[in-house]
C-alpha cells in the first residue's frame, strides 16, 4: 500500500469526518482517478513528436498513454479530422497514487518559482486542474533526452461534492494552496 494511501486511511477520513461532521466514514470524499494530459500542437507539422511526448508521459506515470485524435478539422491551424494532436493517461488505484505522491513531494518542490497552487482551479464539484509547464520537474526525464519542454494538465477527480471538501482533502495530504 502506498504511502498516501495509507495516511487517507488512517488521519484523513478521522480529519474530515471531523470537520464536516461525515456520520460514516464512507461519505468522506477520496481521489478517484488522475487523468494527465500533454498536448502537441507542433504535431501537425512532425508526426514524430507524438511519439516523443508519449515515451514520456509514459515515463512520468508508468502507464501506456493513448494518443488523442483531432475531433473536428480546422483550417487556420492546418489541422485535418483524425490527426494526433495529444496524449493522455486516466490513472487509478495504485499508479494513482504513486504519481500523486511522485507529484505533491517531488515534481511541485521542483518547479521554478513556485509559490504554491492556486485554488481558482477548483471546478465546482471538488475536481481540481492544475497545469505544469515544463516535463523536466519530474525525476524521470533526463535533461539530455529531451528535444524540448512541454506542458501538461493534471486533473484530480474526487468524489467530493464541493469545493471546500475537495481542497480540505488535497490540503489534506500536503497539497501546496497558495495562501
Amino acid at each position: 500500500m502506498n504511502r498516501l494511501q495509507e495516511k487517507y486511511r488512517k488521519e484523513v477520513i478521522g480529519q474530515m469526518q471531523k470537520e464536516f461532521q461525515y456520520k460514516s466514514s464512507m461519505q468522506v470524499p477520496r481521489i478517484d482517478k488522475i487523468v494527465v494530459n500533454m498536448c502537441v500542437g507542433e504535431a501537425t507539422k512532425n508526426g514524430k513528436l507524438i511519439e516523443i511526448a508519449a515515451e514520456e508521459l509514459g515515463q512520468i506515470t508508468g502507464q501506456k498513454p493513448m494518443i488523442a485524435k483531432a475531433k473536428k478539422a480546422i483550417s487556420n491551424f492546418k489541422l485535418r479530422e483524425g490527426m494526433p494532436i495529444g496524449c493522455y493517461v486516466t490513472l487509478r488505484r495504485e499508479k494513482m497514487w504513486a504519481f500523486f505522491d511522485r507529484l505533491v513531494n517531488l515534481g511541485l518542490p521542483r518547479v521554478r518559482d513556485f509559490r504554491g497552487l492556486s485554488a481558482k482551479g477548483f471546478d465546482g464539484r471538488g475536481n481540481y486542474n492544475m497545469g505544469l509547464k515544463e516535463q523536466i520537474v519530474f525525476p524521470e526525464i533526463s535533461l539530455e533526452k529531451i528535444d524540448q519542454t512541454r506542458g501538461m494538465n493534471i486533473t484530480i477527480c474526487t468524489t467530493a461534492k464541493t469545493d471546500a471538501e475537495g481542497r480540505a482533502l488535497l490540503a489534506a495530504f500536503g497539497f501546496p494552496f497558495r495562501q
